[in-house]
């Protein structure tokens, strides 16, 4: 596993210990019906369009606040996938790995699981291509939005 480094200006970081097994944790990310039960926050409601979980694989799902009315949530594209380790997507590329410019902010997540006493590290790293893009991220609700996604997960997954 080879983690990238952090560039303070350029990325947000979300740690957390979730106690299971890193493949429990890794079954939530790359099972669909799994990964719908957490991806968005409750109340929100997803649904897994796509979810080709492989270097170049599609990421699509859409999300419905009344449950019936879907909209586009994430298109995205894997870019490394290392089973029970690390899973890096940008949503820069669409899942037609067409150039997008995605609202509201261009990205990509590098999510890596690592053995800890308690269970497993869970960091997810999110790179921004500047620091206004960075801090707009962080400023609409990163450690709020993603932090609820992730302690999802780990009621999934505990």
């Amino acid at each position: 596993m080879t983690a990238l480094p952090i560039d303070p200006a350029l990325d947000l970081v979300l740690d957390r210990v979730i106690a299971a097994p890193r493949h429990r944790i890794w079954e939530a990310w790359t099972n669909s019906s799994l990964l719908s039960q957490w991806w968005t926050p409750a109340p929100t409601v997803t649904r897994v369009d796509h979810l080709e979980v492989r270097p170049g694989g599609a990421f699509v799902t859409e999300m419905s606040d009344d449950g019936t009315t879907f909209v586009p949530h994430t298109d995205a594209v894997f870019l490394v996938v290392e089973p029970d380790t690390r899973l890096v997507l940008t949503n820069t590329l669409d899942s037609g790995w067409r150039p997008a410019s995605p609202q509201p902010v261009a990205m990509s997540a590098e999510i890596t699981l690592t053995d800890h006493p308690r269970g497993t590290a869970y960091r997810a790293v999110v790179r921004h291509g500047d620091p206004t893009t960075r801090d707009r991220h962080a400023s609409l609700g990163f450690a709020e939005g993603w932090g609820s996604v992730t302690a999802a997960l780990a009621r999934l997954v505990e």
